[in-house]
This record gives C-alpha cells, structure tokens and sequence, in this order.
C-alpha cells in the first residue's frame, strides 16, 4: 500500500448512536417470539449520509486500488469554520491558529463515522488502524482530510515515563 490522502469536503460529523424503536401497528407493538416486542433499529440520516460521502471520497482516493490488507497509521485533521457570531479578531485568532475548536463534532465521533465510512475501500476492517492522530482546527472551509499510510513506515513513538517503570501511581500497570 502507498500512502494515500483523502479530502472529505462539508461540515465534519461525528457518528450518532443507532435508534432502536419498538415497532408498532395500530398503536400497538408488534410481539415476537416469546411475547417480547420487536424492536427496529436504524443509524440517523445525517450520519448514514457522512458516511456515503466519505465512501465516495475513499474510493476516488483509491483509484480503483483493492482495501489494503496491512496494518495503517492515520492522521486525521479536521477543519471546522468559526462561529459567526465571533468578533473580526476572534475570527481571525481562530483562523491563525491562536485559538483552538472545543466545540462539536467531537473527534472520536468523526474518527468512528471515517473508519467506518472506509471499510471495504481503503482497509477491509477499521481494526487494522493501529497509529491515530487526530487535530482538530479551524478553517474558512470545513473538511476532513485523512492521511493514511503503512503502520510499519511509522516509527513508534519514544518510551515514556510510564513505559521505563517511572509511573507515578501505588504500582506500574504493566
């Protein structure tokens, strides 16, 4: 696998829960086996549609390449806009980086809906990520892009204290 990037145009979303509804009929659940009611489930639109554009997105970005089979390293950054109610300098300091975005999305939401979105088209399974870096910043057009590349070609990250026996606690977690 080379190293690909992939640019997710629009307002980055994070992955919403499923809804799970019991199913009714004339104001009634419908019972099933056991007397239990039966209950529907379905993923909300908006992230059933993130997640179409992010499968767009991957397969432009592969070419027509197969999934790769490998272990992946990503880095993610995320790009939203700042509030329009801002004053010009506020605007301006989030835009020059001074001023960070702790506001939705989170993150780790948006993370789950790529993964997920990129299964079967960049790796068979979000499983494979083994290195992850997310920031999150603002910018005058919202997006997502993705770095993905070998886990191998990444080199790992220098001990900590935590991992040369220096933790702080009662005792070392290892």
């Amino acid at each position: 696998m080379e190293a690909i990037r992939i640019v997710i145009p629009g307002v980055p979303v994070g992955k919403a829960r499923a809804r799970s509804n019991i199913l009714m009929r004339n104001g009634k659940p419908v019972m099933g086996a056991g007397g239990r009611p039966i209950m529907t489930h379905h993923t909300p639109e908006k992230t059933e549609n993130y997640e179409a554009l992010v499968k767009y997105a991957g397969h432009q970005a592969m070419n027509g390449n197969p999934p790769t089979d490998q272990a992946v390293a990503i880095d993610l950054q995320l790009f939203v806009v700042p509030p329009a109610s801002w004053s010009q300098k506020k605007r301006r300091d989030a835009l020059e980086d001074r001023i960070r975005p702790t506001t939705k999305p989170d993150a780790d939401n948006v993370l789950k809906a790529i993964a997920d979105g990129l299964n079967g088209i960049v790796w068979a399974d979000d499983k494979q990520m083994t290195d992850v870096i997310i920031r999150k910043r603002y910018a005058e057009t919202p997006r997502a892009i993705l770095y993905v590349r070998p886990a191998l070609a990444v080199p790992s990250a220098p001990d900590t204290q935590e991992q040369k026996g220096l933790w702080h606690g009662s005792e070392n977690p290892r």
